[in-house]
């Protein structure tokens, strides 16, 4: 037997067993998705629309990719072209393909498809136009091209289309290996017992054997289905749902057979609280019952019979069933799959108790109008403000503590590795050392907003001032550090920004216990809504794309934290640096004591702060004396572990093992030595291995000295003392936002100005730019003192 055949046989065998160990819908109805069980009794014994069963719909997005069951539907303005002419072929067959990567993870896919009369009709059209011109040629009439589609009957194009739509939807799902087939439905379906048995249990009998059915109405035998939501259903006293649409019929097939997701497929984003052309319109990425009175429906979809009333209506009636729903637009790459991995993709529908009431859109929005209260205050009612959040850091520092040592026991049965415990826990002194940090923040805010920079007058008359502003909306995402919250929340406030923070769940009791506090604060100056704390379930990398209502984000964590951040966020701009490869230069004119104690401070202070020294630079006449021994027992014995460079490697026989890169952020009791032969070699190699954060230089030479300050290109170079300086509490500026390495805007620790920008402001009495053409104006152009 040939390979082939053997190959052959083996699917067949496969198959065989899924079909018998996968027993009909109707016969066995108890799935579980995770820990989420979906039983009911037997199709044929539930009445049409049934509210008998009431299955939870998922809380939030994070738990679609749970989601077994799945329905589909595609609407017109998906199947067809821009034009009208034919069909999509290109995005659908995108579709199709993230239809059978789901069908092959062993998701249960239904699909709900449009398209038959667009097909038909397009088909007939240019048969109808060939038959036109050929009896023009023979007998003018008074048809024309241009009326020739508009004369065709939906029922023949349904007809015609039907069978080369599902040639279609074969031939692509063939590519996939996945086997479909066609369900095609009627009013009376639904109404007769006998037929509406039957039409569920083939759907449940399908599935069961693998293959993907594919639902349409048949438009060729009857016209679009209509059903009053007010009509009885024969035999059960209960009441059925509108179907008049492809929408309502997706919704309806999802409850009965009991899915856990409905994707229904449009030309627009999601649903909007009013038409989304309109001023004002903004998209609802959640939606719940409670929201249907907030939703202004504009007119109906320009290709299909259903609109955003309709889809609306549908999906709140089978999310009362127990089905999730989003609505999205189908033009969209990779929809499904963004949709099941969690992204904040079209409008999501649940009624779900834990679902936050307020999203991220709102928090947002929220911060911006914060922001200009914000503005509006004085620099003493800011600087109020801050000084009321300082002092309640110690005045409710047991609350605070609680909440902490809630995340600190959580975290410690969760395995959290121990340098990230430490920078999870607070103290009594970490609450005063923030409450003083504060403090300093409130009393610098007096010359921050609205600062002069410029003043110039253009000509007479006109005088032109450059003043500071709020950058607007600031988003931070921090890990592990709670401290950061107030700091972070203060600068804003010193700043006039509105601020979303996103803080690390193994924070979240400490989180929430400082959010309260930082609210408190802003309600003593009406403006409460200025910070936020996102504490929903968004994925991270939604945040990232809110770049209408975000100007800047921060991140402030891991170095693998950073340069996601930075690598995702395409359109908003990322503050902050990726890697801390700190540098300290122990020159041949440096002082053995003070190197000692540099150097020590430098690794061993915090060696998992991002200021901490990763790589020692000797220079290559101190091996041969005392202080490179002194400086390696010293090393060893604060328990650092040596890595050498290939050069100090090359001049010991027996030595530290060879480093596994000289480009490597340690964060640990760990480090590199590696040797240069001078100045200039320190530079090149701290240009070359480093990441422009701080790099340190230990010399009694002043000219040395000199020409490592102005040579190397780093956001922090100092003399003569730890690296552990660079620091925005350190450096006076009360706290830092980040610290950034960037080379635009703000470099080094971030503080109140870094998180300002500027405008002009222009004041004249009636200067028009045509007079200084024509020569009846003056420019001066005269630079005026600021103060």
């Amino acid at each position: 037997m040939t390979f082939t055949k053997i190959t052959s046989l083996c699917l067949k065998v496969s198959t065989l067993k899924k079909c018998i160990t996968r027993r009909p819908l109707c016969l066995q109805r108890d799935f579980s998705v995770k820990s989420r069980h979906l039983s009911s009794s037997n199709v044929d014994k539930r009445a049409l629309g049934s509210t008998e069963r009431k299955q939870r719909t998922f809380s939030d997005r994070t738990q679609l990719k749970f989601a077994r069951r799945l329905v589909v539907k595609l609407g017109s303005a998906v199947i067809t072209r821009e034009d009208g002419n034919g069909l999509a072929l290109g995005r659908l067959a995108s579709i199709i393909e993230q239809v059978a990567e789901c069908h092959h993870e062993g998701r249960e896919c239904i699909m709900v498809t449009s398209g038959a009369v667009a097909f038909g009709r397009q088909k007939l059209t240019q048969e109808l136009l060939m038959s036109l011109s050929m009896r023009e040629t023979l007998s003018p009439s008074d048809h024309t091209r241009e009326d020739a589609g508009s004369i065709l009957d939906p029922r023949a194009a349904a007809a015609v289309g039907q069978s080369e739509l599902m040639s279609m939807y074969d031939a692509m799902f063939s590519q996939y290996n996945v086997k479909i087939a066609q369900v095609l439905v009627t009013k009376p379906d639904f109404y007769n017992e006998e037929t509406r048995k039957n039409l569920f249990c083939t759907l449940s009998e399908l599935i069961s054997l693998n293959i993907v059915p594919i639902v349409n109405t048949n438009d060729a035998v009857s016209p679009p289905m209509y059903i009053h939501d007010d009509t009885v259903v024969p035999g059960t006293g209960k009441k059925g749902i509108g179907i008049k649409d492809n929408d309502s019929l997706s919704a309806l097939l999802a409850a009965e057979i009991q899915s856990d997701l409905l994707i229904m497929m449009s030309d627009v984003d999601g649903i909007y609280n009013k038409p989304p052309w309109e001023d004002g319109a903004r998209m609802m990425h959640t939606y719940t019952s409670k929201d249907r009175d907030l939703v202004q429906f504009g007119q109906k979809s320009k290709v299909g019979t259903g609109g955003m009333d309709s889809k609306v209506n549908a999906a709140t009636w089978a999310m009362a069933r127990g089905v999730s729903v989003v609505i999205c637009n189908g033009m969209q790459e990779k929809a499904i799959k963004t949709i099941i991995s969690g992204r904040k993709v079209g409008t999501f529908f649940t009624d779900s108790p834990t679902t936050s009431t307020t999203s991220v859109d709102v928090m947002a929005e929220n911060a911006r109008s914060g922001s200009r209260v914000l503005q509006q205050l004085s620099p003493a009612e800011r600087a109020s403000a801050i000084h009321s959040l300082a002092d309640l850091l110690v005045e409710k520092k047991d609350l605070i503590l609680e909440a902490n040592s809630k995340d600190l026991e959580e975290a410690t049965k969760g395995g959290l590795a121990k340098p990230l415990l430490d920078r999870l826990a607070l103290s009594p002194g970490k609450l005063k050392t923030l409450s003083i940090g504060l403090k300093q923040i409130a009393d610098s805010s007096y010359e921050n907003v609205g600062r002069l920079l410029r003043k110039t007058k253009l000509a007479e008359n006109l005088i032109l001032r450059q003043v500071t502003v709020p950058i607007g909306v600031l988003l931070v995402i921090f890990e592990s550090r709670p401290d950061s919250l107030p700091q972070v929340a203060a600068l804003a406030m010193a700043s006039a920004n509105g601020l979303l923070l996103k803080g690390g769940k193994e924070a979240a009791y400490s989180n929430k216990a400082l959010m309260d506090l930082v609210k408190e604060a802003l309600q003593s100056v009406g403006a409460q809504d200025a910070i936020s704390l996102v504490s929903t379930r968004e994925e991270i990398s939604d945040l990232l794309a809110m770049e209408k209502h975000i100007d800047l984000i921060i991140p402030r964590g891991s170095s693998d934290l950073v340069r996601s951040i930075q690598k995702q966020s395409q359109h908003i701009p990322v503050l902050g640096h990726a890697e801390g490869i700190c540098h300290v230069y122990l020159d041949k004119d440096a002082d053995p004591s003070k190197a000692l104690k540099v150097i020590r401070d430098s690794k061993c202070d915090y060696p998992a702060a991002c200021n901490a020294m990763e790589t020692l630079l000797i220079h290559e006449d101190h091996l041969s004396g005392s202080l490179f021994t002194d400086i390696c027992s010293m090393l060893k014995n604060e328990g650092v572990k040596i890595n050498a460079g290939p050069k100090l490697s090359g001049h010991l026989t027996f030595g530290p093992p060879p480093a596994r890169s000289m480009k490597h952020e340690y964060s640990a009791l760990e480090c590199c030595i590696e040797v240069v032969s001078d100045i200039n070699e320190a530079v090149d190699h701290i240009h070359k291995f480093g990441s422009s954060h701080t790099d340190v230089i230990i010399t009694e030479n002043d000219n040395t000295a000199k020409t490592f300050l102005n040579s190397v290109d780093s956001a922090c170079v100092f003399h003569n003392v730890s690296s552990r300086f660079a620091d925005g509490f350190r450096f006076g500026l009360g706290a830092e936002v980040g610290i950034s390495t960037a080379r635009i805007h703000a470099r080094g620790p971030v503080g109140v100005e870094g998180l300002l920008t500027t405008k002009w402001v222009l004041e004249g009495t009636d200067h028009t730019a045509a007079e200084f053409n024509e020569g009846k104006r003056q420019w001066l152009h005269e630079k005026l003192p600021i103060n």
